[in-house]
C-alpha cells in the first residue's frame, strides 16, 4: 500500500477545525471524502497538527495510504476535482517512504498570525485576520516576546484542555513585522501546545496596546498559571504556514 505526503492549503472560516468531528465539518472530512471518491478503502489521513475552528493553513502536511500507485500530478488533480467547491486544495503530492509519519517525523512548525489595526470593518480580509482597533507598538511587543524565546514551561500559554503530556516547549523565534496597519507574527518551534500561539499573540497585543509592560510577559510565564495569560486571540488570524522535515 503506497504512502503519499500531501501539502494542503485551506481557508478555515467555514470549518470547525482540521479534525473530523461527529457534529461539525472538519477539513479532514472534506479531504478524506475527496480521496475516497477514487480510493474508497483509504484509511484516515494523519496530519502534522490539528488546527482549531477558523484557523487557516498554507502548508498543512498529511500522509495517506492508497491501494495503488498514483502519479503525484494525477493525485493532486483528482483530489482537487472532488474538493470543489470547498475552500481546500492539495497543492503538492509526493511519494513517501512506507514509514513516513506526517506528525511524528516533523522537526519544526511555522505559524503566522495576522493582526490588522484599523477602525473600518475588514472587507477583503474579513475572516482572514484579527482586527484590532487600538494602535500597537511593534517594539514593545518584540520586547515582550523576548521573554518567551527558549525552553520554558508554557502552562500559562496553553489551553486548559491541552492534552500534551508536558507544558515544556522550546520556542525558537517570534518575529513581528509591521506593514502599515498590519502586524505579522511569525512563530517557530518544533511543536506547540494547544492554543499556545493564539495565547502568545493575544498577550502581546496587551503589550502593544500599552496595557501591559513588556516585563509582565516574563512574570506571566513564570506564574505557570492560565489565569496569568492575556486574552486569547481568535482563530481567524492564524495560519499553519509550514511543516519542516529532516530532508528539508
Amino acid at each position: 500500500m503506497p504512502r503519499y505526503k500531501l501539502t494542503i492549503e485551506y481557508c478555515g472560516t467555514d470549518f470547525s477545525g482540521w479534525q473530523r468531528q461527529d457534529n461539525a465539518r472538519g477539513v479532514q472530512q472534506a479531504v478524506e471524502e475527496a480521496l475516497r471518491a477514487v480510493e474508497p478503502d483509504m484509511p484516515p489521513l494523519v496530519a502534522a497538527g490539528r488546527t482549531d475552528a477558523g484557523v487557516h493553513a498554507t502548508g498543512q502536511v498529511v500522509h495517506c495510504d492508497l491501494s495503488k500507485p498514483w502519479s503525484t500530478h494525477k493525485l493532486c488533480r483528482t483530489a482537487n476535482h472532488f474538493l470543489r467547491p470547498e475552500r481546500v486544495a492539495v497543492v503538492k503530492a509526493e511519494e513517501a517512504a512506507s514509514d513516513f509519519h506526517a506528525r511524528f517525523d516533523a522537526i519544526g512548525r511555522h505559524y503566522r498570525f495576522r493582526v490588522i489595526t484599523r477602525s473600518a470593518p475588514l472587507v477583503i480580509d474579513a475572516g482572514l485576520a484579527w482586527q484590532v482597533v487600538t494602535p500597537l507598538d511593534a517594539e514593545a511587543m518584540r520586547a515582550g516576546a523576548a521573554y518567551m524565546i527558549g525552553n520554558h514551561d508554557f502552562t500559562t500559554f496553553r489551553s486548559i484542555n491541552c492534552q500534551a503530556k508536558s507544558p515544556v516547549k522550546t520556542l525558537d523565534a517570534i518575529d513581528i513585522e509591521q506593514r502599515g496597519d498590519e502586524f505579522i507574527f511569525s512563530v517557530r518551534a518544533r511543536s506547540f501546545l494547544h492554543n499556545q500561539v493564539r495565547s502568545i499573540v493575544g498577550t502581546l497585543r496587551e503589550v502593544g496596546a500599552g496595557r501591559w509592560e513588556p516585563s509582565r510577559v516574563g512574570e506571566a510565564l513564570a506564574a505557570k498559571s492560565r489565569a496569568a495569560c492575556g486574552p486569547v486571540a481568535p482563530g481567524m488570524g492564524l495560519y499553519l504556514e509550514r511543516v519542516i522535515y529532516p530532508e528539508a
